[in-house]
């Protein structure tokens, strides 16, 4: 090999270094975000999983979700945002996290969750009891048959035992919090804000392989 070939392949490997390490985390561990640790797997294949954890009583998740919603119609095909509702063992909260579930299993999330948002935190309706949640839906042109075998489905009492489960996995003791593919954990009180809580998380999606 020439001295002129040694050279060119050093200055190929670090390029390819520079390429390989150009994205430097503007957050800090500890200040910004949690690293969880062992981290949990995540049931989004091939993709980068964010899950957000609230409750539609929390005035907190209420402030986040118009920013959420933008930031979700901007993220990336590998990227996935899913929403568990929690209850921190709260029977006033139990109704709210099967509306959502209910909601989701009949395919109304897109049109309905920040209806309900709305319906609690601007014009503070109660919705903390199955029949309240019942009537708010069919008030929204959801047939309330269908609506109340969903509601008291198998499935969406598996989706919310499964919910539980994950916040107790991830040791959630406040909403909202931000879980990115299963390694950190970020919040407004963390972030210090919304906008920044969000760019923590983009932060941390760039941290992460792109290859899955």
């Amino acid at each position: 090999m020439t001295h002129l070939q040694r050279l060119f392949l050093s200055f190929f490997f670090i390029i390819s270094f520079c390429i390989a390490s150009d994205h430097t985390l503007a957050a800090t561990a500890g200040k910004d975000y949690q690293i969880i640790n062992p981290p949990q797997a995540t049931s989004s294949v091939g993709k980068i999983e964010v899950l957000e954890f609230f409750s539609y009583a929390c005035p907190h998740c209420n402030h986040l979700e118009p920013s959420l919603e933008a930031w979700e119609h901007k993220i990336p095909a590998g990227v996935v945002l899913k929403r568990v509702p929690v209850t921190f063992g709260r029977n006033e909260w139990l109704p709210l996290a099967k509306l959502y579930y209910t909601l989701e299993a009949m395919g109304q999330v897109d049109k309905l969750h920040s209806k309900v948002f709305a319906a609690i935190h601007d014009t503070h309706q109660n919705l903390m009891s199955a029949d309240a949640a019942i009537d708010w839906a069919v008030k929204q042109g959801l047939d309330r048959a269908k609506f109340i075998d969903t509601y008291n489905s198998f499935g969406v009492q598996t989706k919310l035992n499964g919910g539980n489960s994950k916040a107790q996995s991830y040791a959630i003791d406040g909403v909202p919090s931000l879980i990115i593919d299963g390694k950190f954990k970020t919040s407004p009180s963390l972030a210090g804000s919304n906008d920044a809580t969000l760019q923590v998380v983009d932060d941390l999606i760039a941290s992460l392989p792109k290859t899955r």
